[in-house]
């Protein structure tokens, strides 16, 4: 079988979880409300935030962007607000669904794309995004595949941002953790960051009716409760 057939494979089983996912109402775990939620997307904005402050300056409004499963771009929306230009963003997504809610909730100018990152030229963004997206392709050589299509359309010089899962879900089969060394084989950086940031979801949960710094504390001092990682790398230029 070639590696075609495997991609489309992957592909497929990638959005019949997904569906599933939905079906289920499995997102009443993740409601924006839930106060382990918020404090996680208040985490990823800070710490994103300072990394891209660190490597791509704090002027967004010239940077070219791809977010690599975009979801219905939320990353996509917190950049406009941090001053990037809407018509230098592009949101990719294998979910029809999740691209209409995209569309309706995000800043006009911003070009969306159903399917892979075969659109994007060589050497043609500044950064290329992917928010927990690795972490759901479970094959090595699918997940090898995108981040050699990521590395080919980073500018020299641009940066790959990843965020994503350091630990595995023993209640979830349809994930898997990105390690560091896998993070170093997929991408010859010449440079890199790498943080690690949100108390891990369970442990969030239980602690969810406790004063919030209890939260704030063990995420601070105790970094192996950090379920999650953004890591980014520099395409030598």
């Amino acid at each position: 079988m070639g590696s075609r057939d495997e991609h489309s494979i992957e592909q497929e089983r990638i959005r019949s979880v997904y569906r599933a996912w939905l079906a289920e109402e499995r997102m009443a775990a993740y409601a924006w409300h839930r106060p382990e939620v918020m404090e996680q997307d208040a985490a990823r904005s800070r710490v994103a935030g300072e990394l891209l402050a660190q490597t791509l300056g704090p002027e967004l409004g010239k940077l070219r962007v791809v977010d690599v499963g975009c979801g219905s771009g939320g990353f996509l929306r917190q950049l406009v607000d941090w001053g990037a230009d809407p018509c230098r963003l592009v949101g990719t997504e294998y979910q029809e669904q999740r691209l209409v809610l995209a569309r309706m909730r995000s800043a006009p100018g911003i070009r969306w794309h159903l399917g892979d990152l075969d659109f994007a030229a060589p050497d043609s963004v500044d950064l290329v995004v992917a928010n927990t997206v690795f972490s759901s392709i479970l094959g090595a050589d699918a997940r090898a595949a995108l981040a050699r299509d990521m590395w080919r359309s980073v500018a020299p010089g641009g940066w790959c941002m990843l965020f994503d899962f350091r630990y595995n879900n023993p209640r979830n089969p349809n994930v898997r953790r990105v390690t560091r060394g896998e993070l170093r084989r997929m991408w010859p950086a010449s440079e890199s960051r790498y943080r690690t940031l949100v108390l891990a979801p369970p442990i969030a949960r239980r602690l969810a009716g406790a004063p919030r710094i209890l939260s704030e504390l063990l995420a601070t001092f105790a970094p192996p409760l950090r379920s999650h990682f953004i890591y980014m790398a520099r395409k030598p230029g």
